[in-house]
């Protein structure tokens, strides 16, 4: 059977439960499985004999068996195989003296421990490594890893007969003499003595069984591509290789406990083949693995072949040697996400836009402004005005602190397009902000000196006034649209649309985005707003696409907003907090109170308000660890996870992180507000994202008319809610959002020029890592700063929006901040590759890997 990358594992494997287990992690094909990277290696275990042995100290050391004894569990169903092993002849070689050593294993499956007593019979020479303990005051090994050793492989080689003593198998009626883990004791030792990748597992599939079938896979390429496929029986086998194991059904014992050499996931036919510990062919491996990386940029940065890095990652003979592979494929990520950024932005250029020259009515707008803009906002308008002016579309970033004039920059571009003669579209996320942009706008444009059509387009419109926005639209009449959602409806067409502004972008779905762009004849300008801050490294690589524009400069009259940590626990603080906020409630002022969840019979660990809040909650460990733990929660449920059990996760790596207490919910807070004798009289308001469009307008209109004086929300208010008065704002279990979500919300206050407060109420203990975080919000109001600190804590997901993008990223290895310098080599070369050769022509291996990224979505990365 010919093997290849993209060979389903279905197909190589007879264990189906072993396949799905392996398809629930998202691994469909070889090239899947080599692609599941490891997330740390273990250091080399020490050679040492029993008498050095020291409790909790990994050990690997040659013995011979003298005893073994299967003993039925009468206290639980299954069985234990004892096997005594003394070290006389390895002792000797390190100058100690020799004792006698237990190796305990269990199992609920007869079929396995008999499969194990017939490995370790009485006699053999076996290579043990594993974590010494003492028990009935005896040295003791719990399920350890076990290399059988031939002790004399050169002469039955040799002869190719059945020594004595061998116990002969049959299949087919062949005889066949016993297979052997190793061909010497040298050997054997390296191989357990190796550094070992971990992977992240789950309760269904262990860390050492993923990384047996990935070895099996590298094999069956190696073989396949060296053309020693073999007959037929030999391809049964080889399948099998991956694929049959007695201990794979065995659910009673802890996932991690397997011995990750002991074979018991290949058959006895092959375990020679697959453990004879002989390095694969790299040139054979090769022809089935190609190189996605130029052999001229590998030579320069001396990266490894891809396939030796997959074999070095899998397969590892040292640390060094894991870490140069897993920068090699670190690079090669890199250079793919950029070429194909770069022939994004290769490709729009290619493509036409109405060119929208006159920028008349956009300079009377500007004159008519009742304020003066900053240098920033000129500036911006200006580079806005000159791409606009081109006959091919516009592709820009805009990135705004909070309060900075953002929406005035947008309204002088769409101006540029209805001064010349076409159509302009700006999309929100939620219907409060895209109320609130058509008042806003209604009033800027529209006055004694010019009068511009403004049509809104909301999935909560009433079906006449909704028909009547789509009519506008449909009539191609020069203007501009304000929508939600609803501007990718099908139904939703702009025949002379010239300009596409997307507000808080990391909002949308690239599909979403990219439907309407492709709504007529030629492509419209695009401009993407977000206020979520995004450091000038990670932009500028990330966003390759993109022109990129920063407004950093507020306007006029702002005040900081003054950021206040709270402890919870700290009853007289919280008091103070509160009698404050009464003040200046009297005062005339308003004041948001945000949760994490709107009842308080929700889920702890979830978020509890779906669609457009987006809440995140975030503890302390990382995402590794939130992932373990989720995994934790859910085996829970089952009744399973026995290698949780002992504080372990589910790869056997790292603890459990500690269960988090129940967040705050709309629903408690209010009722505890209300009974506060520092709120008597206030009148309160709920907003969540479970109400409906009609609802929220409602409330947000009492709220800006001051009928309402508190609004308990939960994260739906985090961006383009607009309430000058609002001047304080309190943030319940503040130490589970991001940074960048914090700085967002803070920006709802302080919007009218009076002094303003943020309250970041937390549960953390003091010096942890989720108080060390609240400590940058608490001092700085940079939100570069603030961003780059929320990348280094939670990576890029929830900053550049990958993760809000509906778009599973292929990037498993490049880290958007750390591998700046990485990512920026990266694009050079693929700068000067596409110079040369712009359809990658004499690249073949990189346009396809390319292609399929593109095709993915992960490229799309750069405006999602």
């Amino acid at each position: 059977m010919s093997v290849s990358l993209s060979t389903p594992i279905s197909s190589l494997m007879t264990n189906k439960r072993r396949v799905g287990a392996l398809k629930s992690l998202g691994l469909i094909t070889v090239g899947d499985a080599l692609t599941y990277y490891p997330f740390r290696v273990t250091e080399p275990v020490a050679l040492r004999a029993l008498r050095e042995a020291h409790a909790g100290q990994p050990m690997a050391f040659a013995a011979q068996v003298r005893q073994v004894r299967v003993v039925p569990m009468n206290a639980r169903r299954g069985f234990r195989l004892e096997v005594m092993v003394d070290d006389a002849d390895f002792a000797r070689t390190r100058n100690v003296n020799d004792t006698i050593a237990r190796l305990v294993f269990f199992s609920g499956k007869r079929q396995y421990i008999d499969w194990l007593s017939a490995r370790m019979h009485s006699g053999a020479d076996v290579v043990v490594a594993g974590e010494p303990t003492e028990f009935n005051g005896q040295l003791q090994f719990t399920h350890p890893e076990v290399l059988t050793v031939d002790p004399d492989s050169r002469d039955s080689e040799e002869s190719g007969s059945v020594r004595p003593g061998d116990e002969a198998q049959s299949r087919g009626g062949a005889a066949m003499r016993r297979i052997y883990d190793a061909d010497s004791e040298e050997e054997a030792l390296r191989r357990v003595c190796r550094p070992r990748p971990v992977y992240h597992a789950t309760s269904r599939i262990s860390s050492e069984h993923i990384h047996e079938a990935i070895l099996g896979f590298l094999d069956l390429l190696r073989d396949s591509s060296a053309g020693t496929d073999g007959d037929a029986e030999n391809e049964e086998t080889r399948t099998g290789v991956v694929g049959v194991d007695a201990a794979s059904t065995d659910t009673s014992r802890p996932a991690d406990a397997v011995p990750a050499g002991s074979a018991d996931a290949i058959t006895a036919a092959d375990a020679a083949a697959d453990a004879s510990g002989t390095s694969p062919d790299i040139a054979a491996l090769r022809q089935a693995v190609p190189d996605i990386v130029p052999e001229s940029i590998r030579d320069v940065h001396a990266l490894m072949h891809r396939a030796q890095a997959f074999l070095a990652i899998h397969d590892p003979q040292s640390t060094k040697e894991f870490h140069q592979a897993i920068a090699t494929l670190r690079y090669e990520e890199a250079l793919v996400s950029q070429t194909a950024v770069l022939q994004s932005r290769q490709h729009a250029r290619q493509t036409q836009a109405h060119a929208c020259v006159d920028g008349s009515l956009r300079d009377m707008f500007i004159a008519s402004l009742p304020f003066k803009l900053t240098g920033g906002q000129r500036e911006v308008i200006d580079d806005i005005a000159a791409d606009m002016a081109q006959s091919y579309p516009m592709q820009r970033l805009l990135q705004g602190e909070v309060g900075s004039g953002k929406t005035v920059v947008a309204v002088a571009a769409m101006l540029q397009a209805v001064g010349a003669g076409y159509q302009a579209v700006l999309v929100a996320p939620t219907q409060v902000l895209a109320e609130q942009h058509y008042q806003t706008i209604s009033a800027m444009v529209n006055g004694d000196s010019m009068q511009v059509a403004v049509t809104l387009l909301t999935g909560g419109m009433r079906l006449a006034a909704r028909r009547k926005a789509l009519a506008q639209a449909a009539s191609g009449e020069p203007g501009i649209i304000i929508a939600t959602h609803a501007a990718f409806s099908s139904t939703f067409q702009a025949p002379n649309l010239a300009l596409v502004v997307i507000d808080e972008q990391h909002r949308f779905g690239v599909e979403q985005r990219e439907s309407l762009r492709a709504r007529g004849e030629l492509t419209p300008h695009l401009l993407v707003m977000t206020a979520t801050p995004i450091p000038r490294t990670a932009a500028m690589t990330w966003f390759g696409d993109l022109d990129i524009s920063w407004l950093t400069e507020l306007p006029g009259g702002r005040k900081p907003i003054r950021t206040v940590v709270v402890p919870e626990a700290d009853a007289r603080t919280m008091a103070a907090m509160f009698a404050h906020i009464r003040k200046r409630l009297d005062a005339g002022e308003r004041a948001y109170v945000v949760c994490p969840r709107i009842d308080m019979d929700e889920d702890a660990d979830g978020a509890g308000d779906a669609g457009e809040d987006g809440f995140e909650a975030f503890d302390d460990g990382s995402d590794d660890e939130r992932a373990q733990a989720a995994a934790s929660r859910q085996s829970g449920r089952r009744g399973q996870g026995a290698s949780q059990a002992n504080g372990s996760g589910s790869d056997g790596s790292e603890p459990m992180a500690e269960p988090k207490p129940p967040l705050h919910a709309v629903a408690e807070i209010v009722q505890r507000l209300q009974s506060l004798p520092q709120f008597e009289g206030v009148a309160f308001a709920t907003l969540t994202g479970r109400d409906d469009d009609a609802t929220k307008a409602q409330v947000m209109a009492d709220f800006s008319s001051g009928k309402t004086l508190v609004l308990v929300a939960t994260t739906v208010i985090e961006v383009g809610v607009d309430v000058p008065q609002a001047s304080c704002i309190v943030i319940f279990d503040a130490d589970r959002y991001g940074l960048s979500q914090l700085h967002q919300l803070r920006g709802r206050v302080g919007r009218g020029g009076t002094d303003s407060w943020a309250f970041l109420v937390s549960r953390a203990e003091p010096d942890s890592i989720a108080a060390q975080r609240l400590e940058v919000i608490h001092h700085s109001l940079d939100g570069a700063e603030i961003a780059q600190a929320d990348l280094e804590l939670r990576g890029a997901g929830d900053v550049l929006g990958d993760t809000q993008s509906g778009v599973k990223s292929g990037l498993k290895l490049l880290r958007v901040v750390k591998d700046v310098t990485i990512i920026a080599k990266a694009r050079a070369d693929a700068d000067a590759l596409l110079d040369a050769d712009p359809d990658l022509s004499h690249a073949v291996q990189l346009a396809g890997a390319v292609l399929d990224f593109t095709r993915g979505g992960e490229s799309q990365i750069v405006s999602s």
